[in-house]
């Protein structure tokens, strides 16, 4: 019991256990904590807890018409175990933020402008897609770890914010990983994955 209890307690961002603890990148003179260095607390100021440019529109011209502006503790040191960050996703028309996953974060998700059709599939054995056309004002929550995707159906941009439980959620774009991965997966694993031709698998392993 003690084991399991252990295992949950330890699941997620640990609770901080002081008022904050500002991430700091010098390590000469500060103290580690869930894997950043704190600032001495003296000299934490008011820019510490800052970020600014939500304001600004990502750049969408890419494959997938998306553009996601992350602001985790790397970009913001005051949220170093404080458990949570946040994103702006910027949609092209018909833009799509592919299959991906949060390991170490719940998102939850509103649309500031447009239509979004989202959605997420559970885990083996069911793998059951749980989706729906979001307009403005709409909110929607992806569970932590499960592949998720957000796609604008209208043709005009549309934007939506992300709050994420974990300073640093973590994402693995599922096309990226498995066909480009470094070095590449192999070929007879990925024929035998996916059931498809090897032709199949080198040609999406060159668009990564």
């Amino acid at each position: 019991l003690l084991a399991l209890a252990f295992s949950f307690a330890t699941a997620y961002d640990p609770s901080p256990l002081q008022d904050f603890c500002v991430a700091l990148n010098d390590t000469t003179s500060a103290v580690l904590v869930n894997g950043k260095f704190c600032k001495d607390p003296k000299l934490v100021k008011a820019e510490d807890f800052f970020f600014s440019g939500l304001d600004k529109v990502g750049n969408t011209s890419n494959k997938e018409g998306s553009a996601v502006t992350l602001v985790d503790v790397d970009q913001l040191g005051g949220l170093n175990t404080l458990g949570i960050s946040l994103a702006r996703i910027d949609f092209a028309p018909y833009g799509l933020n592919p299959p991906h996953t949060h390991p170490r974060g719940t998102e939850i998700l509103v649309v500031l402008e447009g239509s979004l059709n989202v959605g997420f599939v559970t885990s083996n054995t069911e793998n059951r897609l749980f989706t729906k056309v979001l307009n403005v004002g709409d909110v929607f929550v992806f569970p932590i770890g499960l592949i998720h995707f957000q796609q604008n159906i209208g043709n005009t941009p549309a934007v939506a914010i992300s709050g994420l439980s974990s300073q640093n959620p973590g994402v693995i774009t599922i096309a990226n990983a498995v066909f480009g991965s470094n070095p590449p997966i192999s070929i007879d694993v990925l024929n035998k994955a996916f059931q498809i031709d090897t032709n199949v698998v080198k040609y999406l392993q060159s668009q990564f």
